[in-house]
């Protein structure tokens, strides 16, 4: 039996996380959902199951959380509360999405607060 577009896509995503897993040397991992009108992110550590930071658009009362500006604000607000944790080196999950528009925006930001991935 087929797959429907919304199985395939689960699938794939699933099975990027577990590539991630293996060639991430035990480094966290900056996982990232986006929805239509905000965007999420967060620093994982899957060996002990547990989220070192997270930030997304909905902080802040902006009103737009849609745009490559919101989601930039986003990396640089997750870098910035990984590294006071003593984060510095993780693995970018882009969760099944094209890297552009947004997720590179914010992977763009998160970059340059600090994080290394």
């Amino acid at each position: 039996m087929a797959l429907s577009p919304r199985d395939t896509s689960k699938r794939r995503a699933q099975r990027n996380r577990t590539r991630l897993r293996e060639v991430g040397n035990g480094r966290p991992r900056l996982s990232v959902f986006r929805s239509d009108k905000n965007i999420y992110a967060q620093v994982i550590d899957d060996a002990q199951g547990v989220t070192l930071a997270a930030a997304s658009s909905l902080e802040g009362g902006s009103k737009r959380g849609s745009d490559k500006e919101a989601a930039a604000k986003v990396g640089a607000l997750v870098a910035e509360r990984a590294i006071a944790k003593g984060v510095k080196d993780v693995v970018f999950d882009r969760g099944g999405y094209i890297y552009h528009g947004r997720i590179k925006a914010l992977a763009d930001a998160a970059r340059e607060a600090g994080l290394n991935f």
